[in-house]
């Protein structure tokens, strides 16, 4: 029996863990399939993209530095080559038009799309010779855009030496851009929360200001953005399952949003293959590396390119570790199976005597139970009918005393004729219908409900009613009373209600012939009704 629980123990640990780690594995599941379905789907929302691109293109306007903007917009996160002819389209139409204001709007374009690609130098160059105590409002803010996201860009490229004094540049600057924006704006909280990353504090300060984003309504991008930024502090600590999440539903936006300069794809496959998923993560740094080839980010691609590499040399290692072990796997499932197989074996022999010494518990149980009603029910009757007893003796004994000291005093006094008239009104059938009446009372106390239960064994028109003031039980009905008290006998009922045996056995017959069920069971039904 002890070995038997050490089994079960071992079985349900086992089961314990197993359930544990495939609920956690179905939650990566049911994320990373999302992910997975949403890229098959990419090229159907690029269709899109493209399609509304040609709409764009398509649409008859004068305003030649209007139309530019908008297909740059269209194209800023979409494609570099076409975003920066666009953005030069629109240095060449300020040009003609002469206007400074859209000549300095254009260039901030240009700037931004050269820091997208990783060309920083001439990013950075270009910026230099803006003035930015002369920009509109509106420009400022594309302007310190520009240049924190060049610094802060800059600084996850070198990722050594600079990127400390490279983030601190790029927080001075998102102090400055966050002065054009409203304090409850998406920009302002968004850029709160990503400054105290930048800057190394990741407490709870730079979650308050990005976990409320993602519960609030974004547009796809700003998703992307709040996903991405809030995923980098679960990574910091520890929490990989939460950042991964994060990840899926950043990449997921931008997928749908058609962005192909994006870092959410490549982080969630740089975080798998850290966690050993090298096969997702194979597939994921493949769709971010055609992303970025398409877009055509320079320093994109140098990033990819070197955890491609590592990712596909570890997958393909695995691939052959997998061969070397599933043979040793196999041996070691087959084992266990048989192990489990002959646990639950054991098991379900266990269960089975249980069952049957259950079994056998119920049943005496159940006769105790059974044995335990008569009992009481016996004792009722005892205590009544033994109180009966006593007290209709006690009666009888007065009755009968008063009657020989009556005699008694006639005889001495010689009075003969009073004599014979006490005796001829001494009337014993009195007294045996009193005492008759006597049971009848008794028993329906203790049956209260008999003649009910006893009238539902017949049809309406033979059932037995007895009147509000009337106590006595019609003689049938006194038989099967008798009977239900535990006296069967038919001479011992005859003796008591002094009739003869065959008038008894024509009482019973009688009854149970108008009865509705049958007569075998007739006797049955009666022992059946229950007392108080």
């Amino acid at each position: 029996m002890y070995r038997i629980k050490i089994i079960i123990f071992i079985c349900c640990t086992f089961g314990l863990l197993c359930c544990t780690n495939v609920s956690t594995q179905n939650d990566f599941r049911r994320q990373l399939d999302s992910l997975n379905e949403k890229i098959n789907q990419s090229k159907n929302y690029d269709t899109v993209k493209e399609q509304q691109i040609a709409s764009l293109k398509a649409v008859p306007s004068t305003n030649f530095f209007d139309k530019y903007l908008k297909l740059y917009e269209a194209y800023k996160f979409y494609n570099f080559d076409s975003a920066y002819q666009y953005a030069s389209l629109l240095l060449k139409q300020a040009s003609l038009e002469k206007n400074d204001s859209l000549y300095e709007c254009a260039k901030l374009k240009q700037c931004f799309i050269l820091v997208s690609s990783g060309m920083f130098k001439e990013a950075l160059d270009s910026l230099n010779t803006i003035r930015p105590a002369q920009l509109k409002p509106s420009f400022k803010i594309d302007y310190y855009t520009a240049l924190m996201r060049c610094y802060y860009d800059l600084a996850d490229y070198d990722n050594d030496y600079y990127s400390a004094e490279y983030n601190k540049t790029g927080s001075q600057y998102l102090d400055s851009l966050l002065v054009c924006y409203p304090a409850d704006s998406f920009e302002s909280v968004y850029y709160k929360g990503l400054k105290e990353i930048r800057l190394g504090n990741f407490d709870d300060k730079a979650l308050q200001y990005l976990q409320p984003l993602i519960s609030k309504p974004l547009s796809l991008h700003q998703m992307a953005l709040t996903t991405s930024t809030l995923s980098d502090i679960y990574i910091r600590h520890g929490e990989t399952d939460a950042a991964i999440r994060l990840l899926a539903k950043g990449a997921i936006a931008d997928i749908e949003s058609s962005t192909k300069e994006t870092t959410a794809l490549f982080n969630l496959s740089t975080l798998l293959y850290k966690n050993g998923d090298l096969k997702t993560a194979s597939f994921y740094i493949k769709k971010a590396m055609n992303d970025a080839v398409f877009y055509g980010a320079k320093q994109r691609k140098v990033q990819l390119s070197s955890v491609l590499a590592l990712i596909e040399n570890q997958h393909v290692a695995s691939v052959e570790q997998q061969k070397r072990n599933a043979i040793m796997y196999g041996i070691l499932t087959t084992l266990l199976l048989l192990i489990l197989a002959g646990a639950v074996v054991t098991v379900i022999r266990q269960i089975r005597k249980l069952k049957k010494a259950e079994q056998t518990i119920n049943k005496v149980h159940h006769h105790l139970q059974e044995v335990n009603v008569k009992l009481e029910e016996a004792n009722k009757i005892k205590e009544e009918y033994l109180g009966f007893f006593f007290n209709g003796n006690s009666e009888v004994y007065t009755k009968v005393e008063r009657f020989k000291r009556n005699i008694e005093k006639k005889v001495r006094d010689r009075k003969l004729d009073e004599i014979l008239f006490l005796l001829n009104n001494f009337n014993l059938n009195e007294d045996k219908h009193e005492l008759l009446d006597n049971f009848d009372r008794i028993f329906l106390k203790i049956f209260p409900h008999f003649l009910q239960e006893y009238n539902a064994l017949f049809p309406p028109e033979c059932q037995t009613a007895l009147k509000d003031d009337e106590h006595p039980l019609p003689t049938e009905v006194r038989i099967f009373a008798l009977i239900r008290l535990g006296i069967h006998e038919n001479e011992k009922i005859a003796e008591i209600l002094g009739y003869s045996v065959h008038t008894i056995n024509t009482y019973k017959t009688k009854t149970k012939n108008k009865s509705l069920v049958e007569n075998e069971q007739f006797e049955k039904k009666i022992m059946q009704i229950p007392s108080v």
